[in-house]
């Protein structure tokens, strides 16, 4: 989970179900001479149709927590849709050691691209150049690498975006209601990502001068953590009017306090986009009301990206020959009245 600030692009994922990998990369097959210092338009840009086979390494942390499963998932199924791509996985490990050890075995099998999501981004960042000077083009995958060096493109999300828009909506929500309080149920405070979630949300709170933050509690992205700091959190607040959750995952647990305390006096945005928060807010009989995006399907998107860089293209709507060297997704906020198109994209 990332460190580069916001680009938006309203409602659209890159590469998710509302777009698809054939809109995302369609071809410009027209091999029309360009003028010089024009865009044309006529760039070969990837499509669904099999080019030049590509065997790509993908290297992740283990999958201990629903989103990160979700990004295996999404990896293996977008390069099984290509019969040009072969994928090399790895198991994936949260020890630095290992997940280097396993990167090295990809480029000493000589794999044409590398997809890296690193457990630590600055631990892995010698091996990610490693990988480039010999030749195999790295797609930086969500976590990011300590040098521009070490990686041909990067791809993640939008950690502050997410709490900008989180803030965002619970400000319109609040808007007219005088004094309103909210409280905020953060991730792992040692995470620069936790920091940059806060940052955003602080930050669209100072557009409502009538809302006023009274409590935070970090948890640790689990159940069980969220459901004890939620809990904690409840006995110290009598009253307040919503929640900010940074996680899905922690979010069950949240609910669970919630419900055990037997609180439905104010409405809770989560963050990610798990399939049970999208079914909570769906069914609409509790308090979870929205939860902001952290696709997975990034992992999809760098599987079209690694393709396209291996068959040496680039990427469809777009004038320029290569690929781009960074893509910020954008952090929708899936609500009852838009859940029906977001739910294909939520994880377990």
């Amino acid at each position: 989970m990332p460190e580069i600030p916001a680009t938006s692009r309203r409602g659209l994922l890159f590469g998710t179900a509302a777009v698809s990998a054939g809109a995302l990369l369609t071809a410009c097959t027209s091999n029309e001479p360009k003028s010089a210092g024009t865009a044309t338009g006529n760039a070969p840009a990837a499509d669904d149709k099999p080019g030049k086979p590509v065997t790509i390494g993908f290297a992740g942390p283990q999958a201990d927590h629903g989103w990160l499963a979700a990004i295996n998932a999404n990896a293996k199924q977008r390069a099984g849709k290509y019969s040009d791509v072969i994928l090399e996985i790895t198991e994936g490990s949260n020890d630095t050691a290992a997940q280097i050890g396993q990167i090295q075995t990809l480029i000493n099998k000589k794999v044409d691209v590398l997809v890296i999501l690193p457990a630590d981004g600055k631990a892995l960042t010698q091996v990610g150049l490693q990988a480039m000077k010999a030749g195999i083009p790295v797609v930086n995958l969500d976590r990011i690498f300590a040098s521009p060096q070490a990686y041909r493109c990067w791809i993640g999300g939008d950690n502050y975006g997410m709490g900008l828009n989180a803030g965002r909506f619970i400000g319109e929500q609040l808007k007219d209601k005088p004094n309103a309080k909210v409280i905020e149920l953060a991730g792992m405070d040692n995470l620069e990502l936790t920091k940059q979630r806060t940052q955003g949300f602080d930050d669209a709170l100072k557009n409502y001068p009538n809302i006023r933050k009274v409590a935070r509690q970090a948890a640790e992205f689990t159940v069980e953590s969220g459901q004890a700091k939620m809990a904690q959190l409840l006995q110290a607040q009598k009253q307040f009017d919503a929640l900010w959750n940074h996680d899905d995952d922690q979010g069950v647990g949240a609910l669970r306090a919630i419900q055990q305390a037997g609180r439905d006096d104010f409405l809770m945005v989560g963050g990610a986009g798990a399939k049970s928060a999208m079914d909570a807010i769906k069914a609409d009989n509790g308090v979870l009301k929205a939860t902001v995006l952290y696709p997975p399907t990034m992992a999809a998107s760098a599987i079209d990206l690694a393709r396209a860089l291996g068959q040496g293209k680039g990427v469809g709507g777009m004038a320029e020959l290569e690929i781009p060297a960074s893509v910020t997704l954008y952090s929708a906020v899936v609500t009852k009245d838009n859940v029906d198109q977001y739910l294909p994209t939520g994880f377990n």
